[in-house]
């Protein structure tokens, strides 16, 4: 069987910004909301999935922030987009999902820690992680966990990830260490672009690893003196990038594998999500 894990809260920003506003009779603006629930309920319809847990960030602050003041915050997010995260996840739960709404932890952490574990589970054919975010690109196993980009229709397995990025997946975190994600507030280090720092990789897969002179590197890089120079004079600035993008696999998520399996939705609660969201038409939808 496969596993389909969901980025809810990417979803929720992908249906906002993609789908038309809709209002209740109340005036509230539900249109993200409401078209997340279509992209739920075609994952099972159109595309086959049968177990799912969707994970949304219901703070958008974390552990991280007590680790890195610039880390980022919900600071900027319109307020119509984020008045919809408790809808979006009452309407996930009332299908019938698994959700997940992460707090001391991101809602990335929660999809790692998942991949991790259902990965070795002799039941399981396949994890899919449904998100672009190339934060999850460091939990691919092979073809045996990959990422997936469903507006796109694309998928990534630890080759595709190496022809992306030009790293290999367990590099990834070291990666947007040196080369920072403005999503994440990671300013990364000055002067190391994504080529550099995949060249270097390639030859040293971790930071531990990168000689501290570049006369000592094996692979030629343009620029390697003053890269070598900015790295050495943060190195610890960049290892406190790598814990920051690492996600974490010790989440405490108590569901098991048949937990996951979809049976449709909880009746009573989608009729009150359908009432929220001001949608009859959701009850002849499922």
């Amino acid at each position: 069987m496969q596993v389909h894990l969901v980025d809810g809260t990417y979803e929720l920003f992908r249906a906002f910004f993609g789908a038309p506003p809709t209002q209740t009779a109340a005036g509230l603006e539900v249109g993200a909301a409401r078209s997340l629930a279509r992209t739920l309920l075609a994952l099972v319809k159109k595309e086959g999935a049968t177990h799912v847990a969707v994970a949304f960030d219901h703070v958008i602050e974390s552990f991280r922030n007590e680790l890195f003041a610039g880390y980022k915050t919900g600071d900027g997010i319109e307020p119509t987009l984020w008045a919809q995260f408790p809808l979006a996840e009452q309407v996930t739960h009332a299908l019938g999902f698994v959700t997940w709404p992460m707090v001391e932890f991101e809602a990335d952490d929660a999809l790692a820690a998942a991949a991790h574990r259902f990965a070795d589970d002799p039941e399981v054919t396949q994890v899919r992680i449904c998100t672009p975010d190339k934060d999850l690109a460091q939990c691919v196993r092979g073809d045996r966990v990959v990422t997936v980009d469903r507006r796109r229709g694309t998928e990534l397995d630890a080759a595709g990830v190496e022809a992306k990025f030009g790293v290999r997946p367990g590099s990834i975190p070291d990666w947007l260490a040196l080369v920072g994600d403005s999503a994440d507030g990671i300013p990364g280090i000055p002067r190391w672009g994504a080529k550099s720092a995949a060249a270097v990789l390639m030859a040293y897969p971790r930071l531990e690893d990168i000689p501290a002179r570049p006369d000592q590197w094996t692979v030629k890089v343009r620029g390697a003196l003053n890269l070598s120079a900015e790295l050495e004079a943060r190195r610890e600035d960049a290892l406190l990038y790598r814990r920051l993008a690492t996600l974490r696999t010790d989440v405490p998520l108590k569901e098991t594998l048949q937990d996951l399996e979809w049976r449709g939705p909880r009746p009573a609660e989608l009729e009150a999500a359908a009432e929220a969201l001001d949608d009859p038409d959701l009850l002849r939808r499922v």
